[in-house]
């Protein structure tokens, strides 16, 4: 029975990520705008409603990454050693993904056809923003949990947008190096430089809230 939920569940991720990949190649060749979610099926072989069953939305397609990072977040507070504070297992959690090159972390030469695609895109970058405040009410609502506290007291809150804040403006940062032609190897020193300078500034800011 476990070994057929396994296989099931192995299947499943494989055809997202098909789906993902073939619509991502169209997003990079034509333009997000320019393709529709049934040009994409046809291109993956299934049908349009397959398609939605793993996207519920267009922009999820080719922002295939924003639950994996809602769910790295989640782990990072939730599953922190004993007496570790919450923002030292985020801060923790975007150097890991730093070193380890993960796409999450916003440093890379390989995304810079990524950049470019949504920058082209206004309804990609309305999706972006939208996820941004989602992301906020996650971590916040984290944090309460982490604490003690209510969701919508004011150091969850603050801490919530602040480290958000921090993540996007440095993601944003490196990402208008990598277009302007930069190599990601020559700042990658800069960019973690200021992710722990920005920590050090939130965990100051924040400890009297």
């Amino acid at each position: 029975m476990s070994t057929d939920l396994g296989l099931r569940e192995r299947k499943k991720r494989q055809t997202r990520q098909l789906i993902s990949d073939v619509a991502s190649g169209l997003f990079v060749l034509r333009g997000f705008d320019n393709v529709t979610v049934a040009e994409v099926a046809e291109a993956a072989n299934v049908s349009t409603k397959t398609v939605f069953n793993y996207f519920p939305r267009k922009e999820d397609l080719f922002l295939d990454r924003l639950p994996e990072a809602v769910e790295l977040i989640t782990g990072a507070v939730r599953e922190r050693p004993d007496g570790e504070e919450p923002l030292t297992a985020l801060r923790r959690l975007y150097l890991d993904l730093l070193r380890q090159g993960h796409p999450l972390a916003g440093v890379g030469d390989g995304y810079r056809a990524f950049w470019r695609v949504v920058l082209d895109s206004p309804p990609l970058q309305s999706r972006v923003r939208e996820w941004v405040q989602e992301l906020e009410n996650v971590l916040a609502t984290l944090l309460a949990e982490a604490t003690g506290a209510d969701r919508d007291a004011p150091w969850c809150r603050m801490a919530a947008a602040l480290v958000v804040t921090v993540y996007r403006t440095t993601y944003v940062i490196s990402a208008r190096r990598v277009l302007a032609g930069e190599r990601a190897a020559d700042f990658v020193n800069d960019h973690t430089a200021l992710l722990n300078r920005s920590f050090d500034s939130l965990e100051r800011a924040l400890a009297p809230l």
